[in-house]
């Protein structure tokens, strides 16, 4: 339970950092505030912060406080795992969802290799249209096993809602995902959801989420307009060679 708050914490201070809402600089509040604020022991907090601080969102020092990092930041940055609509947001333009369907089916075989199931047992396809500032610009497929919670229950949730919610509310909170990034050009059925030509350059993002003993939660296919976003990526220092 405690690993679950520290890292429920620690994603809601990173969006916060990633989004503007807490700017480059800025003096995080002194930690018993802080840890009121979240609704933990400051030993959570502490941990949260710790982890904050290997990956190079906040500093921390003694005697001064914990402070936001100047490290410059894009409109969607892969180092922070957080969803679409929350990176339509952090660009500044007004999230929507339309087109959306939810489906259940046999896995494939690609799909149940990366929820480590058994190919043909049933999973839930959810897919959805992103819009910003009511233009589509990503389209995507999320896959979860059916046993992960009622495929009923999913299909009464609002198409915009987040499937992380979802997951964390049944029990199997997202703790860190691995995503992979290509250059794809859209197909015909991709280009009319995105009504873009067919041969569009889109950027392909294909994540698979895991939960905090390492078991594969989701799978996403997300197809992004290449030229409504920009993307970085942190990359850590190379350290000490051996």
């Amino acid at each position: 339970m405690k690993k679950r708050l520290s890292f429920r914490v620690r994603e809601e201070i990173a969006t916060r950092i990633a989004s503007g809402h807490i700017g480059p600089g800025t003096k995080l509040p002194p930690e018993p505030e802080l840890a009121e604020e979240m609704g933990v022991s400051r030993a959570t907090l502490r941990e949260a912060l710790r982890s904050l601080e290997e990956d190079g969102f906040v500093t921390r020092t003694r005697g001064a406080g914990t402070y936001a990092t100047r490290r410059p930041r894009l409109r969607n940055n892969l180092d922070v795992n957080f969803g679409v609509t929350e990176a339509i947001r952090s660009s500044g333009m007004r999230p929507g969802t339309k087109h959306g369907s939810i489906h259940t089916q046999g896995a494939t075989a690609e799909q149940a290799a990366s929820l480590d199931i058994g190919e043909g047992d049933p999973v839930v396809v959810l897919e959805r249209v992103r819009t910003a500032d009511a233009r589509p610009v990503v389209f995507s497929r999320d896959v979860i096993a059916a046993t992960r919670f009622p495929a009923a229950e999913l299909g009464a949730m609002p198409l915009d809602g987040s499937l992380y919610a979802v997951l964390e509310h049944h029990g199997h909170p997202v703790a860190h995902g691995i995503v992979t990034v290509a250059p794809q050009t859209a197909t015909k059925e991709v280009g009319k959801r995105l009504d873009v030509r067919a041969g569009t350059l889109l950027m392909f993002l294909r994540q698979i989420d895991y939960g905090v003993e390492g078991e594969p939660l989701l799978l996403s296919e997300e197809h992004h307009l290449a030229e409504a976003f920009e993307f970085s990526v942190v990359r850590r220092g190379p350290g000490r060679s051996a």
